[in-house]
């Protein structure tokens, strides 16, 4: 069955055109043109991806977004002014898995979509190994479980699939453009502060499971590694 994409919009001419070309790649697409459709709409139709954008009437993208990363584990791709540098920030540490800024082009969001539907049933190489051991930590892509000692990590698809990325190669750096490639799936277009945020709300998470889990270590200019 065909992944079925949440399309939150309040602009006719920007929902229209999305729906268009994503039933033409056919997705199965639902619309909600306000925050509060948005929220309702998620957790009753269970959507595969959703495209937010963050200036909504009711409630803004930055509201549904903090709202649905505390009920579901759902991709979220937001659509941003060029101007929101902030808000897409902020969007990024809230749990989005990506932006695309308006105006945009069709090809690109397009292949956004695609890459972060891909990537959320985690699918190792097959050359991978299923279970990782780093020191404390344990990361097991077959069951999809992360665990410090004997304590289960509560991570998105996304931050599950950096984790194993790092744990892949524990002890050696990965640049952020290597994480882009290997974990995103595909190369940004100079924007690299999406990893930025990701690291942040990983080790986040690592820090409130245990505190004394400081595994990630930034190499200044170079980018991430994970000490075993």
């Amino acid at each position: 069955m065909s992944a079925r994409i949440l399309i939150v919009d309040d602009e006719p001419a920007i929902v229209d055109m999305l729906a268009y070309n994503l039933r033409r790649a056919n997705y199965q697409v639902i619309i909600a043109q306000d925050g509060e459709e948005a929220l309702t709409k998620a957790l009753q139709e269970q959507p595969d991806l959703i495209i937010l954008d963050l200036m909504l009437p009711r409630l803004d993208g930055l509201e549904v977004c903090r709202a649905l990363r505390r009920k579901r584990d759902v991709p979220i791709i937001m659509l941003t002014a060029r101007d929101a540098e902030v808000d897409r920030v902020v969007g990024l540490e809230l749990g989005a898995d990506d932006y695309v800024v308006k105006p945009f082009s069709v090809r690109e969001l397009m292949a956004r979509v695609k890459s972060v539907l891909r990537r959320t049933a985690p699918r190792p190489e097959e050359t991978a190994p299923d279970t990782i051991r780093a020191g404390a930590l344990t990361v097991d892509a077959a069951c999809h479980e992360a665990r410090w000692r004997d304590i289960e990590l509560e991570l998105t698809a996304l931050e599950f699939n950096l984790l194993y990325t790092l744990a892949r190669h524990a002890d050696r750096v990965l640049s952020r453009e290597q994480l882009l490639e290997q974990v995103w799936g595909y190369s940004y277009y100079g924007d690299l502060r999406a990893v930025d945020a990701a690291i942040k709300r990983l080790r986040a998470k690592l820090r409130q499971t245990a505190p004394e889990a400081e595994v990630i270590v930034t190499v200044r200019g170079v980018g991430y590694k994970l000490t075993a």
